[in-house]
């Protein structure tokens, strides 16, 4: 039999493109989101805990922090990524506020309100409800709570519908931020192409569709290259663009009428409520596309950190759209009629086409911001379990959090293209805008209402006072909004709600198939047993069998290791496929592994860090058939490769080093050389135990310790020579028969689990894409009923 020789920690395969490998969620079989974002359903129920599961400190999400060069590179990412939407607000906003020309006193009125709507919406708070407890999660004390805070935990801890509600109002607001992903790139590259006009008037409706939709397609398939690259790549186009709006602001101000800046007060966005009543409320429709992509600024926070965009923001974007606004109000006071075109018809004389140029420029730019933010929320409700587990590529080693999910990239190129192409211009797509950004922004509001009260345990009247701010903010602008629905926010609402179904439906399905696993659940003390050793009748070691609970039946052993994955990681725990296969075979592998792969959401892990071994039971004898029982978990960064084909020789020389310090030996046996000759490689097991492989000193042969692990080892090596056998779990489900006619429930609920269960076969990881030897992969598969 040949021999492979022995493999150092640092054999792991580091890669040097993370964007082309293996990213760190949802490609292995088992490949799980971290244990510091369990599911609220508890997935183990033992009476009996062998070990008491703390916390890896290990396994707990570090918060990137950037300062100096980092930081201004950060946040010069940021403006290539975040502001192309909410910066070409400009072309467009006084002109869809107002039907006819203006007044002076309704100018100032529309000013007001988009100076104090963009101060108090895009405002980024100094705390971030990912970055405060969510890391690493705990449950606040009873007496660490406001009496108002722990009434509202109370009853939404006792009201099922409570918690559903909030569920479902939560995921609403993410499809409605990814509802808006579909609609952006259409309307931002088609309103480009659109500019055209200016200098082509002639220009057919079908030229423009299709430059648009080629324009589209070139956008999705950079967006492999990464959120940095394209990042700085896009920040010097809305670089200027945004200068070129501040230049204009001042110049027009300077020029026209200086008088405007008095809408700093908001006396005068009372005022214009006052004077239009109805009109002035239907014309905030208009007004909120100022700050459409502001959700951005919240939801691509995973892929830049606050203090970057608090930066870009505070110090760049906001001054010069502040001034673009005031400075096209100041023109427009002046010049009649300009309110029709308001960007176009303020730019300074000669600067004309360079403005087009770079307008059209930075509206196609634009596209990335909604792009970047669904790549970045699906990656969040896939690790709380709303999602699949789909294939997320990570494209930085600097910036953890910034990916690239390849199958939502391409179909948000398909369904962009497809309401391109359905709606042709961005006068029937304005229609469908800014609805689903300003109903994100009340959810926004609710919940953190929530977070403030709870987790960050404000008193009852700060968080009402905020939230009768910015609430009625937010409704004053919803409620305009919504009069959109019936010409064309329908689609992106119906779309939202889809999106929302599959969401709430996936977690649905999961929660029922995580109470049907926790009845597998059992530590391996409630599985497994060994008679004494004075009831043998055959030979001296102890016989292993089922505990009586699991039928006290005898359990034969099996040559060689049997690696077991394990989903889970649980220290408490015993893997079902274990369990299964005890059950099916009533026979056990000489040596079992129950091997859990964990990965982290950082690039590599240093080779100290990525293994932990240790013994499903404690205290064993050295004659004891249960010290062969072994935990071993990898940690892996999303640049790493772990499942390779010498994953078995990776695995049994983390169990050797584990044996030989576990009794606190500092003389490792002396390992086999290296040889890159398979004829050198070969060699007899029987030669091979001979060997000085594991060679201990003769001085201490009568010592205990090193008898304990001359005989751990003996064993190991036997069976690593037979064989090395990796068994994956293949679960099916079943949904449980409903029972009498008229039982709408239980028919409602077999629908959606049947629904469930169809979207698990067709996103589940196939064992055959394991890079492991297909000679040495077992599957065993075993029904659920759900």
């Amino acid at each position: 039999m040949q021999t492979l020789p022995p493999l150092s920690a640092t054999r792991i395969q580091i890669v040097d493109e993370a964007v082309n490998r293996n990213p760190s969620v949802g490609t292995g079989a088992y490949t799980q989101h971290q244990r510091l974002e369990k599911p609220s359903l508890s997935r183990s129920s033992t009476h009996e805990k062998e070990v008491e599961e703390e916390e890896d400190e290990r396994d707990v999400r570090k918060k990137q922090t950037f300062r100096g060069k980092y930081l201004l590179w950060l946040a010069y990412q940021s403006i290539g990524v975040i502001y192309g939407d909410i910066g070409t607000s400009p072309l467009y906003v006084y002109s869809s506020t107002f039907s006819s020309e203006p007044s002076y006193d309704d100018l100032l009125g529309a000013l007001s309100l988009i100076i104090w709507t963009l101060t108090l919406m895009a405002n980024i708070v100094r705390r971030d409800p990912r970055e405060e407890r969510g890391i690493k999660m705990e449950r606040v004390m009873t007496n660490e709570l406001s009496s108002g805070s722990k009434s509202a935990r109370n009853f939404m801890e006792r009201s099922s519908f409570t918690k559903a509600f909030l569920k479902v109002v939560g995921v609403l607001g993410v499809s409605l931020v990814m509802s808006d992903g579909v609609l952006t790139p259409a309307q931002s590259v088609l309103g480009a192409i659109q500019g055209l006009e200016i200098v082509k008037p002639d220009i057919s409706s079908s030229t423009i569709v299709g430059t648009t939709c080629a324009i589209l397609i070139c956008l999705f398939l950079i967006q492999p290259l990464g959120t940095s690259k394209i990042g700085s790549a896009f920040a010097p186009i809305v670089i200027i663009w945004l200068l070129f709006n501040f230049c204009f602001g001042i110049y027009n101000l300077v020029h026209f009428d200086h008088s405007v800046l008095k809408a700093f007060s908001p006396y005068f966005a009372g005022a214009y409520f006052v004077r239009n009543k109805t009109d002035g409320w239907r014309s905030l429709g208009g007004i909120l596309l100022a700050f459409t992509g502001v959700e951005a600024l919240f939801a691509d926070l995973g892929a830049f950190t606050r203090s970057a965009i608090q930066l870009s923001w505070m110090c760049f974007a906001y001054p010069c759209l502040l001034l673009a606004y005031i400075g096209q109000a100041a023109y427009i006071s002046q010049n009649k009629g300009a309110y029709s075109n308001p960007f176009f018809e303020s730019v300074p004389p000669g600067a004309f086409y360079p403005s087009l140029v770079i307008a059209i420029l930075a509206a196609i730019v634009a596209s990335q911001t909604m792009i970047t933010a669904t790549f970045q929320l699906l990656s969040q409700i896939i690790k709380l379990s709303y999602f699949p587990q789909i294939k997320v590529k990570h494209t930085s080693k600097i910036f953890h959090g910034q990916i690239y999910i390849p199958w939502v990239n391409w179909l948000l190129m398909v369904g962009t293209i497809c309401v391109t192409a359905a709606y042709s211009n961005t006068t029937k797509l304005g229609e469908a805008y800014g609805v689903c950004v300003i109903l994100v922004t009340f959810i926004t509001t609710s919940m953190v209402s929530l977070v403030a009260l709870i987790v960050w345990r404000l008193p009852f009247l700060v968080v009402f006072a905020g939230f009768l701010v910015f609430g009625t903010l937010d409704g004053l602008y919803l409620s305009s909004a919504l009069t959109k629905v019936p010409n064309g926010a329908w689609f992106t609402l119906c779309l939202a709600l889809l999106l929302s179904s599959i969401f709430v439906l996936w977690r649905y399905g999961k929660e029922n198939q995580w109470h049907a696993e926790g009845e597998d659940r059992v530590p391996p003390s409630q599985l497994l047993t060994e008679l004494p050793k004075d009831s043998e009748k055959d030979g001296e070691s102890p016989v292993l069998r089922l505990t009586s609970s699991m039928g006290g039946a005898p359990v034969s052993r099996l040559r060689g290791v049997g690696v077991f994955f394990d989903k889970t990681g649980s220290p408490n725990g015993t893997p079902s496929v274990f369990i299964h296969f005890l059950q099916k075979f009533q026979a056990a592998p000489a040596v079992v592994v129950f091997f859990h792969i964990r990965p982290l959401l950082i690039p590599t892990i240093a080779p100290e860090d990525r293994f932990s071994v240790s013994r499903c039971f404690a205290r064993t004898s050295s004659k004891s058939t249960l010290q062969d029982f072994y935990r071993v978990t990898i940690r892996h960064g999303y640049a790493d490769e772990v499942i390779t084909s010498d994953l078995g020789l990776l695995i049994y020389e983390n169990i050797r080093n584990f044996i030989i310090h576990e009794r606190g030996l500092s003389t490792a046996p002396t390992p086999l050389p290296e040889s890159n000759s398979t004829s050198e490689e070969s060699t007899s097991s029987s030669d091979y135990s001979t060997t000085a492989a594991f060679n201990i000193s003769a001085e201490f042969a009568n010592n205990s310790k090193q008898q304990y692990v001359r005989q751990a080892l003996a064993s190991l090596d036997a069976a690593y020579q037979d064989q090395v056998v990796h068994i994956v779990g293949k679960e099916q489900m079943r949904i449980r028969e409903v029972r009498g006619w008229g039982n709408v429930k239980g028919a409602s609920r077999k629908i959606a689990l049947a629904a469930f269960l169809w979207l698990r076969s067709n996103t589940g990881s196939k064992v055959a894409n394991m890079n492991l030897d297909v000679e040495k992969l077992v599957e065993v598969g075993f029904v659920k009923v759900i």
